[in-house]
């Protein structure tokens, strides 16, 4: 099972095993299922531009298709984390923690989505467990179906686009680059993850400082 785990968590192991049809099964789990939460969409999509430019034998084909094919997969993720959410409501996000669901980052999202409203679909596109929970929890509190579908096209897009392009033009200026894909990685990691964490800390913070207001 960890090997698993591992094997579905590294950029390289998912196109070496499966491919561009496991890169797409792995955009659209990432993008609306619960327990896509700990995917690595954002470094995936930097490595599978990255390696179209490099080792286009790996992807076999053009990079306008590859950007349509995971934009489409991205889309089709959030659409049915809209759905899940739309049908069971707010008793998804009254389960305990597991291995497949935190919490913390449902309560992360949530207050997102209060701040930003529907931009969090597009802002969120850019954060780990946000662009996983944030198209549930707009099902859970009934966004407008167009309005839901106006944000996640902009954001699939806005999304797969930008890091895709910036792994695939890096590629072709610096093909060494896919020498050092484990630093990479390892800084899309720190830096996404640690925009999550700070939002948590934040919120907790805040949280704390309610309560001993109240209690005063």
């Amino acid at each position: 099972m960890w090997d698993f785990i591992q094997s579905i968590t590294n950029p390289e192991q998912i196109l070496h095993i499966g491919g561009l049809a496991l890169v797409l099964i792995i955009l659209f789990a990432e993008n609306g299922i619960i327990i896509g939460f700990f995917l690595p969409g954002d470094s995936l999509l930097f490595f599978t531009g990255l390696i179209t430019s490099t080792q286009p034998q790996l992807i076999d084909t053009s990079i306008f298709n590859l950007l349509l094919y995971m934009s489409i997969a991205s889309l089709a993720g959030c659409l049915f984390g809209y759905y899940f959410g739309w049908r069971l409501g707010p008793a998804i996000f009254n389960r305990k923690d597991s291995f497949f669901f935190k919490k913390k980052y449902v309560d992360v999202t949530r207050t997102f989505y209060e701040r930003h409203g529907g931009k969090t679909l597009i802002l969120g596109k850019f954060l780990p467990y946000i662009r996983t929970f944030a198209p549930i929890l707009a099902g859970v509190i009934r966004v407008p179906f167009k309005s839901f579908l106006s944000y996640n096209v902009i954001g699939a897009i806005a999304w797969v686009c930008s890091l895709t392009l910036l792994g695939y033009f890096l590629g072709e200026e610096f093909p060494g680059i896919k020498d050092y894909l484990e630093y990479i990685i390892l800084g899309f990691i720190l830096v996404t993850n640690g925009f999550v964490i700070l939002a948590y800390l934040k919120e907790r913070r805040k949280s704390k400082a309610k309560e001993s207001e109240a209690i005063d």
